[in-house]
């Protein structure tokens, strides 16, 4: 029995990505919550292996057409649309039996909210006397689209180790919500509260996480925990696809280098750690104060680093010799370069710098520290031309660089976001705002969007080839047929042979049978042509 549970529901989508799901903002504001008195329990609704396929949501019906059928091939995307982590029914169970006053559901996603909404109706039949409160980005940004949904008692905008405490301490001591930072409520006459999203001024004021509360071993790799850490909170650039930028409610605030090693220090004490992932937007933009932390891990770990990894991506412009040298000592194999566009007018739409000259800078640096990289890419994003975007994944193909590549989708809070609502691009339902979704059919078309999927996957499967010293496949017409047996690369060699015959782009069914994808075929003859030689 606690007073306070906390609740990271499962989510529904084709694919999963396990160590991006670790739960820290929640085991952050418990800790909060506790230092205020209060018991506190985390139920990760994520944290298991069980998954099952779906129906797809009625709004994503038409993905059939591009994911519907299996592949075989290094070439292949996405397929079955699969609900992750524990079911409702287990989440009611849980939430009975932890008895709280106060359930609090983490809505991070706007494309995954339905879900967060169906552990609300979980709760409140489970635990009828039970407040429910939603937080996160969705519910901050769209604050009065939650409400519609009647099992939601309350939303709190912004930072929750703020929000949540105050509530907590209102609800139980019979206090006015009105005085509550953040808070969201229905008035009298069915109208709403809505207070201006709270942050929290000094984070390094904050506790530790609750580490405790996680469970680590499900989230360990090869046997080793794995860490998550906020360095800091938003972002100093404006781009317009992003909901966190300078411009957003949340602005930028770094933490003290002092604060960040304590965190890690208190999440590894007594643990082997094997991967700390910084989920921050940009890390290295201060580079005086990264070193610094850079200095205070290799103190911390000594002999024995953790792999280190800035999954959100790293501004090139920020990472010179020195900075690439000291990541490599103290635990960075990759390195995730945000590149966005290499094309000026997308640059400007974007509201980014032109990164290229640095970009090619830091693939020497990493190449001379034996570090491999990733260059990100924006695709499908509004008035796009997918033309630029194969430009961008040939710049990609003439560098020691995998190809990453980003279907845009609508963040809600971003301008982007808006700049859809007006010229009536946004998808039908929330389901649609992800890129697995494809989201936006306009001047790059959703086929578009897929082919550039699949041409980075054609790529990267060109540079695996030259680093594992196995040649290119000489231009070959396509197989019916492929003997089931081949092993993955095997097909990827005679599919990747018939693409450069016709740019044509195919899958190998399971019993063996070559079939067409849907792609666009003026972007693939583009690529053929632009693809260096040799």
């Amino acid at each position: 029995m606690v007073d306070i549970l906390l609740i990271q529901p499962p989510m529904a989508d084709f694919y999963l990505t396990a160590k991006r799901t670790v739960p820290y903002g929640l085991a952050s504001i418990a800790a909060a919550v506790e230092r205020k008195g209060f018991s506190v329990g985390l139920l990760d609704g994520m944290a298991t292996g069980k998954s099952r396929v779906i129906t797809l949501p009625e709004a994503m019906d038409g993905l059939a057409a591009f994911y519907g059928r299996a592949d075989q091939s290094p070439f292949s995307l996405f397929h079955h649309f699969r609900h992750y982590g524990y079911s409702l029914e287990y989440i009611g169970r849980q939430i009975k039996a932890s008895g709280a006053f106060l359930v609090g559901i983490a809505s991070l996603f706007t494309a995954y909210s339905d879900m967060a909404l169906a552990v609300a109706r979980m709760a409140k039949v489970s635990l009828p006397g039970c407040t429910v409160v939603l937080g996160g980005h969705h519910p901050t940004t769209l604050p009065a689209a939650v409400m519609v949904e009647t099992a939601v008692d309350l939303v709190l905008r912004g930072e929750g180790e703020v929000g949540l405490p105050a509530l907590a301490t209102a609800l139980k001591s019979g206090r006015n919500l009105a005085g509550v930072p953040g808070i969201v409520y229905r008035n009298p006459d069915g109208s709403l509260h809505i207070g201006e999203p709270v942050l929290c001024r000094d984070p390094d004021q904050l506790p530790a996480p609750a580490f405790g509360l996680i469970r680590r071993k499900f989230y360990q790799r090869h046997g080793r925990d794995s860490i998550v850490v906020t360095a800091g909170r938003g972002c100093p650039l404006a781009c317009s696809y992003c909901a966190t930028g300078a411009g957003s409610w949340m602005g930028f605030r770094k933490r003290s280098v002092a604060a960040v090693l304590r965190e890690i220090r208190a999440a590894s004490a007594g643990r082997q750690v094997g991967f700390v992932d910084f989920e921050d937007e940009n890390l290295t933009m201060d580079r005086r104060w990264f070193l610094e932390l850079m200095a205070g891990i290799r103190d911390i770990f000594g002999d024995s680093p953790p792999e280190l990894r800035a999954m959100n991506g790293l501004f090139p412009p920020t990472l010179t010799e020195a900075v690439v040298r000291v990541m490599k000592t103290t635990g960075f194999k990759a390195l995730n370069l945000s590149l966005g566009s290499s094309d000026a007018g997308q640059l400007k739409r974007f509201n980014r710098p032109d990164v290229r000259g640095a970009f090619d800078r830091v693939l020497d640096h990493a190449r001379r520290e034996g570090l491999s990289a990733v260059g990100y890419i924006i695709v499908g994003a509004p008035d796009q031309d997918p033309l630029s975007s194969v430009n961008d994944l040939l710049f990609l193909a003439r560098r020691q660089v995998l190809a990453g590549v980003s279907v845009f989708y609508p963040a809600p809070g971003s301008a982007d976001y808006e700049r859809c609502r007006v010229l009536g691009l946004l998808p039908s339902s929330y389901d649609g705002m992800r890129a697995t979704a494809l989201p936006i059919d306009q001047r790059t078309t959703r086929t578009d969007s897929v082919t550039l999927l699949r041409l980075g996957r054609i790529l990267n499967f060109m540079k695996h080839l030259a680093t594992a010293g196995v040649p290119v496949p000489r231009p070959a017409p396509a197989d019916n047929h492929l003997d089931p047996s081949l092993d993955r690369q095997q097909v990827g060699l005679k599919l990747l042979a018939a693409f450069l015959w016709d740019g044509g782009i195919r899958g190998l069914d399971p019993d063996g049978t070559v079939y067409d994808h849907r792609f666009s075929a003026h972007l693939c003859n583009r690529f053929l042509e632009g693809l260096p030689a040799g």
